[in-house]
């Protein structure tokens, strides 16, 4: 009995706030008529538990009826006083226009309107739930601030009658026409609204942005036309990438000339639809194929951009490289924005998956040099010591270590495809970057046309070296006096190959591979000569001290050039120098210590010095005992002979 007692009050007071609602709409007074309707939304909360489910359809259809009816008049008068006011600012307002005040009966009327608008907002959130889903593609996360819906029906019916049906405006091929159009709309509005709306906003309380909110609308606007016209472009390449061009370029604008919040949605997010994305991708793929084998089929494929600017040259990158350098760049750029760590990640995996394919369009170029001389063979070593030194700056930088935290997070399969759990261990705890795989496959690469490089040098020099191996070193006079010594003259061909090959790889290698060639060429030669020049012949005193002359004198000072301290990358040619110009006395004694040592089996005495002490003494570290005993044995002059 209770139970039908409260239903029967429910409705009466339901019929109550009927009556106060139409009797207010009689005399005029909307407020009073909102704030009954607003009542009934409190109602209807309260019912939300209800099973009573005719009441609660009597409710929200009363709710509705009277929200209508008030909603049409606030808004019939609002358009009215909006006209008076000149909305809608189609062109950009001109000075004279700008600056007129309204008449305080319109400022009145625009402050009263607005606020009683606010006040149906509550009423308006529900009604719009109740109402039938809306046939636009794309949802707003949330209602619109009435007083900025309604500005928006003037907006919104130039924008369907220019960019909907058979008007030449409506081009699938012109998407700038529209998004240009909505991008002007909010620039020659945005006066307006920050002096006549916002600030009756503010008085009201009401915690809303008046730009933002008539920028979310003409964006709903934007975002169910390019969903249109994106899915009709699916099989039209030239078409969906000039739309993704438009759209990128609308949302740079969008972000930084407007100030639009990031955390709202613009036009990127409709890409991260499968169908969409997947197109994107592919269209990325294929033109940036294409592009590489324009690049690499051009004439200036293998020169350098910056050649005649030196401070500019240092990597001395062939214009390949830079130019795909740039176009992954740029896929960066056009990725980088979009709201999605997982679809960022995808473009990600194209970028890898495009440096590899160019790694082995290197390769396969390399191979058909024979010279590794080459201008081109020089030039393909810089582009890969250039790739592999942006892709290490790229390990660091903050956009693609956030892309690694998300991959790791994400256990993304296209990035982390084939990586352990120690590889992934290393990544999460940032350790290593994405990029390292393909670091180790190009540093694989550098390092193996720099060892084909320097064993070619070397072939070269040993050839101009034969001559200098084969002198007769063990009879070569005394020179008493040092300072009337010149080269030997067998030596000249090799040290003018050596000099001469330097400065050729220094101009054509970018400064860090040149670091690498010389110094790996130093490390060659050094061992030649010990193991070639050295080893193989016996030295008289005049021979010992010409040999240390050429080295010291001519060949060490080609490399000083590059370095403090040249002989510090041919230990073994200066220390074996050192060993052969002892004198004849301290020869002896160094040959008795070396071999008591190699003969003994006791332990030494601590008082003895050990035969690396020893040899320490005369600069020696590098030379074994036994090597430095050989060494000692290739003299020719010993007391008794």
């Amino acid at each position: 009995m209770e139970r039908h007692l409260k239903y029967l009050r429910c409705l009466q007071h339901i019929d109550e706030l009927s009556a106060v609602v139409q009797q207010c709409l009689m005399t005029s007074s909307v407020s009073e008529a909102i704030k009954a309707v607003n009542k009934m939304v409190e109602l209807d909360r309260g019912l939300n538990q209800s099973r009573c489910s005719h009441l609660r359809d009597f409710l929200q259809e009363t709710l509705c009826f009277w929200h209508k009816i008030i909603k049409d008049r606030l808004a019939r008068d609002f358009e009215e006083v909006l006209k008076e006011l000149q909305w809608p600012i189609i062109s950009p307002p001109t000075p004279s226009l700008s600056s007129t005040g309204s008449s305080p009966e319109i400022s009145s009327q625009l402050e009263l309107l607005v606020t009683e608008l606010l006040d149906l907002q509550t009423s308006d959130d529900l009604v719009s739930t109740l109402s039938p889903p809306s046939t636009q593609l794309v949802s707003s996360a949330s209602p619109l601030c009435l007083p900025i819906q309604i500005m928006l029906l003037p907006l919104t019916r130039r924008f369907k009658y220019h960019f909907y049906g058979n008007r030449q405006t409506n081009s699938l091929s012109k998407p700038e026409w529209y998004l240009t159009q909505v991008l002007m709309w909010m620039g020659n509005s945005l006066t307006f609204i920050e002096e006549k709306i916002q600030p009756i906003l503010d008085r009201a309380e009401a915690s809303v942005s008046a730009k933002v909110e008539f920028c979310r609308g003409l964006l709903t606007l934007v975002q169910d036309k390019v969903a249109t016209d994106a899915s009709k472009l699916l099989y039209d390449d030239a078409l969906f990438c000039h739309l993704v061009e438009e759209v990128l370029q609308f949302e740079k604008e969008l972000r930084s000339n407007h100030k639009y919040p990031s955390v709202l949605p613009g036009l990127l997010h409709l890409f991260i639809e499968d169908a969409l994305l997947q197109k994107w991708l592919t269209m990325e793929k294929k033109m940036a194929v294409e592009k590489m084998d324009a690049m690499l089929s051009s004439e200036e494929a293998w020169h350098s951009q910056y050649k005649d600017i030196s401070d500019m040259d240092e990597l001395k990158s062939p214009d390949c490289a830079e130019t795909f350098m740039t176009l992954l760049q740029a896929i960066t750029e056009r990725y980088r924005t979009l709201p999605c760590p997982s679809a960022q990640l995808k473009f990600l995996g194209l970028q890898k998956e495009l440096v590899d394919d160019f790694r082995i369009r290197l390769t396969q170029v390399k191979k058909e040099e024979s010279c590794p001389l080459g201008t081109r063979y020089c030039a393909i070593l810089n582009a890969v010591n250039y790739i592999s030194t942006i892709l290490e700056d790229w390990g660091d930088n903050v956009f693609f270590l956030q892309l690694q935290q998300a991959a790791v997070s994400l256990g993304d399969e296209v990035v982390l495809k084939d990586l352990g759990m120690m590889e992934v261990g290393r990544l999460a705890s940032l350790d290593g970057s994405l990029f390292d795989g393909l670091l180790a496959l190009l540093d694989r690469l550098k390092l193996d046309m720099l060892g084909r490089l320097l064993e070619f040098l070397l072939r070269e020099i040993k050839e101009k070296a034969k001559p200098y191996s084969q002198d007769r070193w063990f009879s070569v006079p005394h020179q008493h006096d040092h300072s009337i010594m010149c080269l030997s003259v067998s030596a000249c061909p090799m040290m003018l190959c050596v000099r001469d090959r330097l400065l050729n790889l220094h101009q054509v290698l970018s400064l860090p591979l040149f670091q690498l060639a010389w110094q790996g060429l130093a490390e060659r030669l050094d061992s030649f000569l010990y193991q070639d020049v050295i080893l193989c012949n016996h030295f008289s005193d005049g021979g010992a001290a010409q040999l240390q002359f050429d080295m010291t004198r001519n060949l060490f000072p080609l490399f000083g050039h590059y370095c403090k301290r040249p002989e510090n990358f041919f230990k073994h040619v200066k220390e074996a120098c050192i060993i052969l110009c002892l004198n004849v006395g301290t020869a002896v004694l160094l040959k008795s210590v070396l071999q008591d040592s190699k003969e003994t089996t006791e332990p030494s005495r601590s008082s003895d010095p050990s035969p690396e002490s020893a040899l320490n003494e005369f600069g020696v570290y590098c030379l074994a005992p036994c090597d430095v005993l050989f060494l000692l044995n290739l003299r020719t002059s010993w007391p008794g002979q």
